[in-house]
């Protein structure tokens, strides 16, 4: 996997359906940016991703069968691409940034962080899940299990598993 300008700055956050996956990595997002951290993200989903509008003009140039499409306005732009991307070619084209925080992608090889809103693993012995973020201690595994909800703890055990951040 080709993570760029990040090696080794990347940390995954997996989990069943409704398991606070997305709680999680907004809580981190907000809890690494109090710390002085310039955090990326990634949201993996199984489901095709359209965030274009039917009949506007970048539609229109997809439609007509443009293979990439740039939408750019004030300080904001999207570039939508016709295929599949591994997660390295994503990886590769994001910014530089202290911490890239994934969420899905869980049969990739980065650490993850599995959080389980029951007791049901959802990797069993996958060695890239380095803890467990639950309401419970988990009985099925000896590695590191933090509360949901202790945010502060969960990116303390990031921070020391990736590169400080980078001197601006």
């Amino acid at each position: 996997m080709n993570e760029g300008p990040n090696e080794g700055r990347v940390f995954g956050v997996v989990g069943w359906k409704n398991a606070g996956k997305t709680t999680l990595v907004e809580r981190l997002v907000a809890e690494f940016v109090r710390r002085g951290w310039r955090v990326g993200t990634i949201k993996h989903g199984h489901h095709d991703l359209d965030i274009d509008q039917p009949g506007r003009d970048s539609w229109r140039h997809r439609a007509a069968g443009a293979t990439e499409v740039a939408v750019v306005g004030g300080r904001r732009y999207a570039i939508m691409r016709e295929t599949e991307p591994t997660l390295g070619e994503v990886l590769s084209r994001l910014s530089p940034a202290d911490l890239v925080l994934i969420e899905g992608y869980k049969r990739e090889a980065h650490r993850k962080i599995e959080v389980r809103a029951g007791g049901e693993p959802m990797v069993a012995n996958d060695p890239a899940i380095v803890a467990v973020a639950a309401d419970q201690p988990p009985t099925d595994t000896a590695l590191p299990w933090f509360r949901r909800d202790d945010v502060a703890a969960i990116a303390d055990f990031i921070a020391a598993r990736v590169p400080p951040p980078r001197a601006r």
